[in-house]
């Protein structure tokens, strides 16, 4: 900063207050202040800003993980209308183990974000206590809790199963199958089918659940694994995401199975394939953008000081019909 003020003619505390407060400097002066930082290659240094303003501009987001578009398309909507106010995204992928979320928590947390993005409602205890008192903003997204830490905006994982389960039974079907990832949330989608087309069908669900997260190759045996283990004969195939839905759909091909006149196949999240593949997927859409904007309103409308209407923000899902089911 000393250099700068050299170079511009001007005292180091001008070259603060330019950085700080600039409508309190004359238009000349910060066109000189700002013509010796160009040249010199001099970054302010945003954590002394911070402790003097209480503010970092910087909000954390921590995502299960970020090569899923499902995340993706939800952060994109997020950190654009947060960098339309000035703040940037710190962004970790934590993962679905919550000792490793809990481990990311701390480490944002040290880092003074001015608010929090977590994905779902289910954290550690210790995790919980960091964020309490921390004292920020904190949006839980992709789930709905009638207790949030702060915020949440998703929506229903036990009604989104639900719906499936009676739109399958509305379509005639009679027999199913789950085909499902290791995270919690899918696995209370998957258990909210079974129970749910049980009730109505008076038929057992037969499930190939999996451990690890939605692949097209876990897809393709979830698929096997039915039908060669499991004595699965025909029906409808609720898969927890439309990645999975897809490798059901290339391991009916290969074996020789019509899709959707031997099995049925249903999908979660109507990624931007899911109308492109043959069949078509049918689908629970969730309106990802609307997601992440709706996330970013409810903190920018903490950061003003309004008073918020709700905590508890419901976006909806929607059944998404076409030819694979």
């Amino acid at each position: 900063m000393q250099t700068v003020g050299r170079m511009a003619g001007v005292s180091q505390v001008t070259v603060s207050r330019a950085l700080s407060e600039p409508s309190k400097v004359s238009a000349a002066t910060l066109r000189r202040i700002h013509e010796a930082i160009r040249v010199t290659g001099f970054v302010p240094n945003a954590l002394a800003g911070a402790l003097a303003s209480q503010r970092s501009m910087l909000v954390s987001a921590l995502v299960p993980s970020i090569s899923n578009i499902v995340y993706a398309s939800m952060i994109a909507s997020f950190n654009e209308r947060m960098r339309a106010r000035g703040y940037q995204i710190l962004l970790s992928e934590t993962g679905f183990d919550p000792g490793d979320e809990e481990a990311f928590i701390a480490t944002h947390l040290s880092r003074r974000p001015d608010a929090v993005l977590l994905t779902g409602i289910h954290h550690s205890a210790q995790a919980r206590r960091m964020l309490l008192a921390a004292d920020i903003p904190v949006v839980e997204v992709w789930d709905i809790s009638t207790t949030p830490i702060d915020i949440c905006v998703g929506f229903s994982h036990v009604e989104a199963g639900r719906a499936a389960a009676d739109f399958a039974v509305e379509a005639g079907y009679r027999r199913a199958a789950c085909v499902s990832a290791g995270d919690e949330r899918a696995r209370r989608r998957q258990q909210a089918f079974s129970e749910r087309f049980e009730e109505r069908s008076g038929h057992v669900v037969s499930a190939a659940a999996f451990n690890e997260p939605a692949s097209l190759a876990n897809g393709r045996s979830g698929l096997s694994r039915l039908l060669e283990e499991q004595g699965f004969e025909g029906g409808v195939v609720f898969c927890s995401s439309d990645l999975l839905a897809h490798g059901v759909l290339i391991e009916a091909h290969a074996r020789g199975l019509s899709v959707p006149g031997d099995i049925g196949v249903i999908g979660f999240g109507d990624q931007d394939y899911a109308a492109h593949v043959d069949p078509d997927l049918t689908t629970v859409r969730v309106d990802r953008e609307a997601l992440g904007a709706a996330a970013a309103e409810a903190i920018l409308s903490r950061f003003r000081g309004e008073e918020q209407p709700e905590n508890v923000i419901n976006i909806g899902f929607k059944i998404i019909r076409r030819r694979s089911a």
